[in-house]
C-alpha cells in the first residue's frame, strides 16, 4: 500500500526514493571502509615508524581534529548549498587522503597530515549525507533512512578493521590504502551520476544570510547543550576505545603468551563495533521506554565502573581483556543515538542544522582528544605495562564522571514521546 507521503507520483516515486536511500547508504559503506585502517594496523606502525604512544595517539586523533575544525561550516553550509556538492567534496578529500597515506606517508608528520585530510573529508560526508537524503526523501522512509544510514556506517567501520588487516596481509599496507581509496572513488562516482541535483533554497535578505553562522542561540539552549556535552564525552571514550583496542589486546596477548588467541585483536575490534551498532539502536528504544535522561545516566555510570577497573584487572588473560572490552562497548554505545536524538529534539526547528553542527563539533572534539589523551597517559605512566594501561583507562572514568555531573546540572528535557525520567526533567530551559 502506498502511503500518503508517496502517493504523489505513484509507486515509481516510492521505488526511486528507496533506491536513492539504498544508494547513499551503500556509498557511505564504501567511503567508510578505510576509516579505521590506521588503528587496525597501529601495532605495526608503532614498530615500523618507531612511534611513541603519544605520537600514535596524535595520528589517530588527527582525523577528529580535521573533522572538528571544518564540520560547523560544511554542515551549516548545506542550508544554502546543495548537500550533494558538499558531499562530493568530502569524498574527494577522503580519496586523496587514502592515496597520500598509502603512497607518500613515511612517518609521523606525513601520517598526521593525511589523517587530518581524512577527517576534513568525513566532515563533508557524514552529516551531509543525511542532509542529502532529508532534502530528497519524504515521510516514513526518511526515519528508516536515518537508521539505515547509521547502521551502514557502523557496519563499515567494523569491517574496516578486518579489511585493513586482510589487505595488509595480502598486498601490503601501501596498496591496501590504494584499494580503500578506490572503494571511496566508486562511491563518489555513483553519487555524482545517480543522485539528482537540488537547487539551494533562496535567501530573502542579507540579514537572513548573516544569521546562518550565528551559533549564540544554540549555546543558550541548555537542554540541547546538555545532550551535546554528553555526546562529547561519549565520543571521547568511544574513539579512545576504537583507537587503542587493537593495541591493548595485542599487548595482553603477548604478555600472557597467548599470541595464538582464539580470535585476533582486529576481529575482536570488528565485533566491538558491530555490538555497538546494535546497542545504539537498542539504547534509543530504551530511552523512549524508560526515559532519556535515565538511560544516559545509566550508560555513563556503567562506563565509569568498568574503565576505573579494566586496565588494572583485564591484563591477566586475553579472554578476560576481550570480555572487559565487549562489556565496556555496551555502555559506551548505549547512549549514542539517545544523545543525538535528544539534541536534535531540543533544538529550535529553525536552528536544527546549526544545533547539529555544534553537536557534531563537540562530539568530534572529544574524539580528537580521547585517543591523544589515552596515549599521553600511557607514556606518562611509563609505557606498555599493566599499570600504564590501568591509568589510561581510568582517565576515561574521570572524564565520564565530569560529563555526568555537567549533564545533571544542565537538566535537559526528555524528548516528546519519551517516558519522563524525572519530574524535574521538564524544567530545563532552552
Amino acid at each position: 500500500m502506498i502511503s500518503g507521503d508517496e502517493s504523489e507520483g505513484g509507486t515509481s516515486k516510492a521505488v526511486s526514493q528507496t533506491v536513492l536511500v539504498a544508494l547513499v547508504c551503500v556509498a557511505q559503506v564504501f567511503v567508510q571502509l578505510g576509516s579505521y585502517a590506521f588503528p587496525a594496523l597501529l601495532p605495526d606502525f608503532i614498530d615500523r615508524w618507531t612511534l611513541d604512544n603519544s605520537q600514535a595517539g596524535t595520528i589517530t586523533a588527527a582525523f577528529y581534529a580535521g573533522y572538528t575544525l571544518v564540520v560547523p561550516f560544511l554542515v551549516t553550509l548545506t542550508d544554502r548549498v546543495d548537500p550533494k556538492r558538499v558531499y562530493l567534496f568530502g569524498v574527494a578529500c577522503i580519496v586523496t587522503s587514502y592515496l597520500a597515506f598509502g603512497f607518500l606517508a613515511d612517518g609521523f608528520w606525513g601520517a598526521v597530515i593525511c589523517r587530518t585530510l581524512t577527517g576534513i573529508g568525513w566532515a563533508g560526508t557524514y552529516m551531509t549525507g543525511l542532509k542529502m537524503l532529508a532534502d530528497r526523501v519524504d515521510g516514513r522512509l526518511m526515519t528508516r533512512a536515518v537508521s539505515w544510514h547509521a547502521a551502514g556506517i557502523g557496519i563499515a567501520g567494523a569491517l574496516s578493521f578486518v579489511a585493513a588487516d586482510g589487505l595488509d596481509a595480502l598486498i601490503g599496507w601501501r596498496w591496501a590504502f590504494g584499494v580503500l581509496a578506490l572503494s571511496a572513488a566508486l562511491a563518489w562516482t555513483a553519487v555524482a551520476l545517480v543522485v539528482p541535483g537540488k537547487p539551494p533554497p533562496s535567501v530573502e535578505n542579507a540579514a537572513t544570510r548573516e544569521r546562518l553562522f550565528d551559533f549564540r542561540p544554540v549555546f543558550r539552549n541548555r537542554s540541547a547543550m546538555a545532550y551535546s556535552i554528553g555526546y562529547c564525552v561519549h565520543t571521547w571514550e568511544m574513539m579512545a576505545l576504537k583507537g587503542w583496542a587493537v593495541a591493548f589486546l595485542t599487548f595482553v596477548a603477548l604478555r600472557s603468551e597467548e599470541s595464538d588467541a582464539f580470535l585476533p585483536p582486529t576481529v575482536i575490534a570488528t565485533i566491538v563495533i558491530l555490538v555497538g551498532v546494535v546497542t545504539s539502536f537498542s539504547g534509543n528504544e530504551m530511552s523512549i521506554r524508560f526515559g532519556r535522561q535515565r538511560l544516559v545516566r545509566v550508560a555513563m555510570g556503567g562506563a565509569i565502573l568498568l574503565t576505573a577497573t579494566m586496565g588494572f584487572y583485564a591484563t591477566s588473560s586475553y579472554l578476560t581483556a576481550s570480555l572487559f572490552i565487549l562489556a565496556y562497548t555496551g555502555f559506551v554505545w548505549l547512549d549514542s543515538s539517545s544523545l543525538t536524538a535528544g539534541s536534535a529534539a531540543s533544538a529550535d526547528p529553525s536552528r536544527r542544522g546549526a544545533t547539529l553542527a555544534i553537536h557534531s563539533t563537540l562530539g568530534y572534539a572529544g574524539g580528537f582528544v580521547g585517543p591523544l589523551a589515552f596515549g599521553l597517559v600511557l607514556d606518562w605512566a611509563g609505557g606498555m605495562s599493566p599499570e600504564a594501561w590501568g591509568y589510561a583507562f581510568a582517565h576515561l572514568a574521570g572524564v565520564v564522571l565530569v560529563g555526568r555531573i555537567i549533564f545533571g546540572l544542565l537538566r535537559p528535557r526528555d524528548v516528546a514521546g519519551d517516558r519522563a525520567s524525572a519530574p524535574s526533567s521538564r524544567s530545563g530551559s532552552s
